[in-house]
């Protein structure tokens, strides 16, 4: 069988946020697969916020990168059967060929068994997302017991998932940082202790309010002036996860006062992470948060845009903030 492909290129270098016409939606017949390869098509595809900053490394022309959630549809590997749905990091197109053989980090892997819910979750709270969450909590923040807990970009996929495992994991005090009062009503909703709305609230105002004891870990996915105030906050021996930078991704990075002052004294820890440092770790994150699902004690939402010609247009709005939870393309 012959199958045409659609992919978006990366057609003009970003300036600033991104524009449709920064993008270019082509067409290209797949050659049939050999040894070792399978061809899968995708159901569900990833926009997220790395897809700004990573694709830089890459020239332009070359298609938008990014991961996917894909149904074999043939295959010359035992490994990936005809008929199993895989993640992999396929980019923006609709049908993908393989060979795991050649790929050394984010190799594909077949979707573990999620029950009933929607196999969409392999790229949200079951997949990277969920992992980016558990491992930066968990392995970064280290939160006690009766400890103040503070995350950025708290109601979008990765910032979500982290405050509540916070939560899960004995903080007294869970504050989420958004960009609407209906994000920060939903953050309540899935039991963040407070919200605040950073584009309409005197951030440090209110977090001295929220957390007079102060903070002890901050999960930050947006960096700049935000960061900068939570620093302020913290505790001595604070430990801060650098997920993401996301404010400064369309920018150009704002110089904040003294930053330094806040480590020396406060004895603060701060680490950037990528997910995939625990490779070797990636089924525990997702059992362990499916698990929590299971038990009702892990809430998800995700954004999802219908088409595959909607893919810049999703990333684009996931940007600017549009989303709630995991955004998502579902392939019609």
């Amino acid at each position: 069988m012959v199958y045409k492909a659609k992919k978006w290129i990366y057609a003009r270098a970003f300036s600033g946020e991104p524009k449709l016409d920064d993008f270019r939606l082509e067409e290209e017949t797949m050659p049939e697969i050999r040894e070792g390869e399978f061809l899968a098509r995708a159901e569900y595809l990833s926009v997220d916020p790395y897809m700004r900053i990573y694709i830089l490394a890459y020239p332009v022309g070359s298609v938008m990168i990014g991961g996917q959630i894909a149904k074999v549809l043939e295959s010359k590997n035992s490994d990936f059967p005809v008929g199993a749905y895989v993640f992999g990091q396929f980019g923006w197109r609709t049908y993908s060929i393989c060979n795991p053989a050649g790929i050394e980090i984010r190799k594909p892997y077949v979707l573990p068994d999620f029950g009933s819910l929607s196999r969409s979750l392999g790229i949200g709270v079951l997949g990277t997302v969920g992992n980016s969450a558990y491992f930066g909590v968990l392995e970064l923040c280290r939160p006690k017991k009766g400890e103040t807990m503070v995350v950025s970009g708290a109601a979008g996929a990765v910032g979500s998932i982290a405050g509540q495992i916070g939560k899960i994991k004995g903080c007294s005090k869970v504050i989420g940082l958004a960009g609407t009062n209906e994000k920060c009503a939903w953050l309540k909703e899935i039991g963040f202790d407070n919200a605040i709305n950073y584009r309409t609230d005197n951030v440090e105002q209110e977090l001295k309010l929220a957390a007079p004891d102060g903070v002890d870990c901050y999960f930050d996915n947006v960096g700049g002036q935000i960061s900068a105030t939570v620093r302020k906050q913290m505790n001595v021996f604070g430990r801060i996860a650098v997920c993401g930078t996301i404010s400064m991704y369309n920018n150009k990075p704002v110089l904040v006062e003294d930053p330094q002052r806040d480590y020396v004294w406060k004895q603060l820890v701060q680490e950037g992470f990528s997910v995939h440092r625990w490779t070797d770790r990636w089924f525990d994150g997702i059992d362990q948060n499916l698990k929590w699902i299971q038990q009702g004690q892990l809430k998800y939402r995700e954004t999802i845009t219908d088409g595959f010609e909607n893919m810049p247009s999703a990333f684009i709005d996931m940007m600017r903030g549009g989303n709630i939870g995991k955004a998502i393309v579902r392939v019609l």
